[in-house]
């Protein structure tokens, strides 16, 4: 039973492409983590200031907004395995150089601003290019659990990274997980390189540029499940992630834990997405879904604000936890549906819209809470940005009766038009 269960739940490694996408990406993410909490110890240890905080996450993550339309057609028009290789590349550049400022000690704020907006700019291309890379590794019957897997990886990593990294930084200094950050973009790089992909076959442009972007755009509004997932997603984005940018805050000024608390808060978000994760990939069937989006934001406001309001190390990682595994339920199962309802032809252009929702809003939100949080404190901020996405899952709640019919009979055509079994995926959503 439990070999089973196992079995089903890993089912996507089975492919020889996946195996050494996952291998890889697992190495890298855990130095990608450790950059992140690293980094945000270094600018609040320079500036001491919130609303810097804020600014630089905003500069980090407004490319994506920017750029994801465009990087949408680059995905759906270019290589997307020569597309992914190239952004890991320029990412181990950036994370390397941002090593050498700071282990040589001339690191300027000004200079994390520049090479934060960079690897904004990489990651804008990177993250449709990646998503939409996956079906061409596994094929529609097991996207589901590849998804689930690619989000189990990126939370075990989420683990593991920040508590190397709230060591590392205590001990020995930021630029050394910089460092380990850039050396372990190798794995995934030589990953890539190895697997063995169809040869690509460009698409027939058959309209502008230009109009081919809108196409997709035109796509998600006018499809009631689509607009609603990623109209839940900008909500959350914009109102609730920004208590990771203020974490740094808690860390140091409430819970008195300071860089290492930092990283055990941040692996306890960790720990609950990777269970939320590997719930995900658990499932064989779409069934629920549509009532698990708003369920799940709704558990992550609550678990928010609770973490707002505490003042125990043991209560605030517990709050996180929920947090973490509420947040990964709503996301695994909104990306799930969408790639699931989505024509493959415009997969690239749909994962865009939908990383900009997800990530490119919410720098707008982390520069927003950043400049409140010095005028009203942390707290009130994440509290306020709670109350939002508490509403926000209470609208799209009220909107599921309408929008089921709609999605169980696009992954319906999805699904006959590529001729794929029903025998591995059920796709009713009752």
């Amino acid at each position: 039973m439990a070999g089973g269960l196992a079995s089903n739940t890993l089912r996507a490694l089975r492919h020889r492409n996946f195996r050494l996408f996952f291998t890889g990406q697992l190495i890298s993410l855990v130095g990608t983590w450790m950059q992140s909490v690293a980094q945000s110890w270094l600018v609040y240890r320079i500036t001491g200031s919130s609303a810097l905080l804020g600014l630089v996450a905003f500069a980090s993550q407004i490319p994506i907004f920017l750029l994801s339309p465009i990087a949408g057609y680059a995905a759906d028009r270019l290589n997307r395995h020569r597309m992914v290789i190239a952004t890991q590349a320029s990412s181990m550049v950036l994370a390397l150089a941002l090593a050498a400022l700071t282990l040589t000690g001339r690191i300027k704020v000004w200079e994390l601003f520049v090479l934060s907006a960079l690897l904004g700019v990489v990651n804008a291309f990177d993250i449709p290019a990646r998503q939409s890379f996956l079906v061409e590794m596994v094929g529609r019957d097991d996207l589901m659990n590849a998804i689930a897997l690619n989000s189990s990886m990126f939370n075990g990593a989420r683990i593991i990274g920040p508590a190397i990294a709230g060591i590392l930084v205590a001990k020995i200094g930021e630029g050394w997980c910089f460092f380990a950050n850039g050396i372990s973009y190798i794995a995934v790089i030589w990953g890539l390189l190895l697997m063995q992909v169809k040869p690509f076959q460009p698409p027939v442009a058959t309209m502008s540029a230009w109009h081919t972007i809108r196409e997709g755009f035109h796509y998600v509004a006018r499809t009631a499940p689509m607009r609603a997932i990623v109209q839940l997603i900008a909500i959350v984005s914009f109102a609730g992630l920004p208590y990771t940018v203020l974490m740094p805050i808690f860390a140091d000024r409430v819970l008195r834990a300071g860089a290492q608390g930092l990283g055990i808060l941040m692996g306890a978000i960790g720990f609950g997405a990777l269970g939320g994760a590997l719930l995900m990939a658990s499932r064989t069937a779409l069934k629920g879904f549509t009532v698990w989006i708003p369920c799940a934001a709704a558990a992550f406001a609550l678990s928010v604000g609770g973490f707002a309001i505490s003042n125990r190390m043991w209560l605030s990682c517990l709050m996180l936890f929920l947090s973490g595994f509420a947040l990964m339920i709503q996301v695994g199962a909104s990306n799930t549906l969408i790639q699931s309802m989505v024509p493959d032809h415009l997969r690239g252009r749909a994962m865009s819209v939908y990383s900009m929702m997800y990530i490119g809003v919410g720098p707008l939100g982390a520069m927003v809470a950043g400049f409140v949080a010095d005028g009203l404190g942390a707290r009130w901020t994440i509290l306020t940005g709670a109350l939002i996405c508490l509403a926000g899952s209470a609208i799209f709640a009220l909107k599921v009766p309408a929008i089921r019919p709609v999605a169980r009979q696009l992954i319906q055509d999805q699904r006959a038009a590529m001729g794929a079994s029903e025998s591995s995926l059920t796709v009713a959503l009752r």
